[in-house]
């Protein structure tokens, strides 16, 4: 996986080819998937890494891709904007802490 990438679709293409299909959404104790129709909590996620995206000219394109993977073997994206306003568990803002 690379390091970096200059833009949100250059990752996320990138990393789709790696196996990170699925679109994840994030709901208040974890992820959901729309297509799967399936739901993991936040002890079932592992963050495999995360990438940072700042807009130059527009605070609202500040975005977090998070490429996560969870405990039955799925893989996918989860595409945060800064301050979004969800409201999560304590156990999901951990597990998304960028370290």
């Amino acid at each position: 996986m690379k390091k970096g990438y200059d833009t949100v679709t250059e990752a996320v293409e990138d990393l789709q080819s790696k196996g990170y299909t699925i679109d994840f959404d994030l709901v208040e104790d974890g992820v959901h998937s729309k297509h799967l129709k399936k739901e993991w909590k936040a002890g079932e996620i592992e963050v495999v890494q995360f990438f940072r995206f700042e807009g130059m000219t527009n605070p609202g394109d500040n975005m977090i891709l998070y490429a996560l993977e969870c405990s039955d073997g799925e893989k996918g994206l989860l595409l945060d904007a800064y301050g979004a306003d969800v409201a999560i568990s304590r156990e999901m803002i951990e597990k998304l802490r960028m370290h």
